[in-house]
């Protein structure tokens, strides 16, 4: 099983930021955290590194949905997307999703199956208008 759903954009960092945001939107996500690892990492440690943007989407219905069958599942909710610069080649960036699958498989919970389907075709599709629009 792959971690991610992702993709490998030919666009600059903050275009394919906007592009994933609007994606997700578009897909009943919504940005709840986001958090700028490179300006971070510099400022608290004094290390330089590629763009890396974690965004916290989220989609309320899937959410409340896996959250009614264990409580503690919200460890676990398919909530961060990355975007980030491709090391190998600066000029393309990658946008990532968790693999909604991870969550039925590390919790053991068979009922959390129809949430994470759900929320794949979710994230499948965000993560396939992306690559669409890129293409185009």
């Amino acid at each position: 099983m792959s971690l991610s759903i992702s993709t490998v954009l030919n666009l600059p960092f903050d275009e394919a930021v906007a592009r994933t945001r609007a994606a997700l939107s578009d897909q009943g996500f919504g940005i709840l955290t986001e958090i700028n690892v490179k300006d971070t990492l510099k400022t608290k440690i004094d290390v330089d590194m590629e763009e890396y943007l974690i965004l916290g989407a989220c989609n309320p219905p899937l959410a409340h949905r896996a959250l009614g069958v264990n409580r503690q599942i919200g460890l676990l909710l398919p909530c961060n997307v990355v975007v980030r610069t491709d090391p190998a080649n600066p000029s393309n960036s990658i946008v990532e999703a968790m693999n909604p699958e991870l969550m039925v498989e590390v919790s053991g919970e068979p009922e959390l199956a129809s949430v994470a389907e759900d929320a794949s075709v979710k994230l499948t599709a965000a993560i396939a208008a992306l690559q669409a629009a890129a293409s185009a």
